[in-house]
């Protein structure tokens, strides 16, 4: 099953850099998953002003977005990786979001989030608009708190994964659950559910 995890930051000196190579390094040591790294980065999406496209289909009148909305399409789930900006969730993520719709229907997703409250409240707005997207959203997330980041950020390795080792219980946990409902329901989608 193809997971993509998604970066959905993209400030210049951006903390999701260290956190997305620790998370797909984890999943892809799973068998049950191939893993993409999907870098916002990487689809650079003019901010949206269109029909919306819960509508519209995948009917997209921007190419960018239509190249993006290939690549999300493929995926049997998500796991998003969130910065929390000003108790909110990165601009550049709704907006990657609203800018296309069918594709993200009746798959999970998942959240890994940092921030002074681990990205919780980030995490929660999601959610929230997950649900608006038929997708099903997991309870189990992965929150990064500010303990963590200053180890990592003090550290003469900064980019050393065994920063993150208090959270691989975490991260198991929440890759059990995703791998259920990745299962459950790419087997309803083929279904014709």
């Amino acid at each position: 099953m193809l997971l993509q995890v998604i970066t959905g930051t993209t400030r210049q000196g951006r903390f999701s850099e260290r956190v997305a190579d620790w998370v797909s390094s984890r999943l892809a040591a799973r068998d049950a998953f191939d893993v993409e790294l999907v870098d916002l980065r990487d689809h650079p999406l003019t901010f949206f002003d269109g029909d919306p496209p819960a509508r519209t289909g995948r009917d997209y009148a921007d190419e960018a977005v239509v190249r993006f909305g290939r690549v999300i399409d493929r995926a049997d789930g998500y796991v998003i990786l969130t910065a929390e900006y000003n108790h909110g969730y990165p601009a550049v993520l709704k907006n990657a979001l609203d800018s296309t719709f069918v594709e993200w229907r009746r798959k999970p997703v998942a959240f890994v989030g940092w921030g002074n409250t681990g990205g919780a409240r980030a995490v929660e707005q999601l959610r929230a608009v997950a649900v608006e997207f038929e997708m099903a959203p997991l309870r189990h997330a992965v929150h990064v708190l500010p303990d963590v980041m200053r180890t990592i950020f003090g550290s003469d390795d900064p980019d050393d994964a065994a920063h993150f080792a208090p959270l691989e219980s975490r991260l198991a946990l929440l890759a059990d659950d995703l791998e259920w409902w990745m299962r459950a329901l790419a087997a309803a989608r083929a279904a014709g559910g």
